[in-house]
C-alpha cells in the first residue's frame, strides 16, 4: 500500500524583492518558514528548496544505510550523513549533483563490507532514485 506526504508553499512578489513560506502542515515541523531570494542565492537567514533536498536526502540515505545494514546483520551505533546539493546558475539554477559525506560507527564489519553497503545505500535510496541527477560519496567507518 502506497502513502503520500506533502508540503506546501506560497509566494508573492517578483523573484528578487518578493518572498514566499514553506510549510509541512502534515508534521508540523515547521510553519510558515520564510525563504525568499536572498535566502536562496544569498547570505540572508531563512530557508530554501535546496537546503531542504540536502536534510530530506541526508535523512533518508541514513535510514537506508542502516536499513541495508541491518538486513547484512549489523547495527549501526551511530550513522551521520552531510548531503550537499550542488548548485549551477547558467543557464538558469539547476541542481547538478548531490555529494554524500558519510560517518558510521559499525561494530562487527570490516571496511570493505561497510563500502559495499553504503555504496548501495546511495544508489538505492528513494531520494538518491527520484533525483535523476549524479550523487557522489565519501563514506568513512569510524
Amino acid at each position: 500500500m502506497g502513502f503520500k506526504r506533502h508540503a506546501t508553499a506560497h509566494w508573492e512578489g517578483d523573484l528578487k524583492s518578493g518572498q514566499g513560506r514553506m510549510s509541512t502542515p502534515q508534521s508540523g515541523l515547521f510553519e510558515g518558514t520564510r525563504y525568499s531570494f536572498n535566502t536562496r542565492f544569498g547570505d540572508e537567514k531563512g530557508s530554501n528548496p535546496e537546503e531542504l533536498l540536502a536534510a530530506a536526502h541526508a535523512g533518508c540515505y541514513s535510514m537506508a544505510l542502516s536499513f541495508i545494514l541491518q538486513n547484512a546483520g549489523f547495527t549501526a551505533s551511530r550513522i551521520d550523513t552531510k548531503a550537499e546539493v550542488l548548485m549551477e546558475t547558467s543557464p538558469g539554477p539547476h541542481a547538478v549533483g548531490v555529494h554524500l559525506t558519510v560517518t558510521a560507527s559499525v561494530p562487527g564489519i570490516d571496511a570493505a563490507g561497510f563500502a559495499d553497503i553504503a555504496a548501495n545505500a546511495k544508489e538505492n535510496c528513494v531520494i538518491s532514485r527520484a533525483l535523476g541527477i549524479p550523487v557522489t560519496m565519501d563514506a568513512k567507518l569510524v
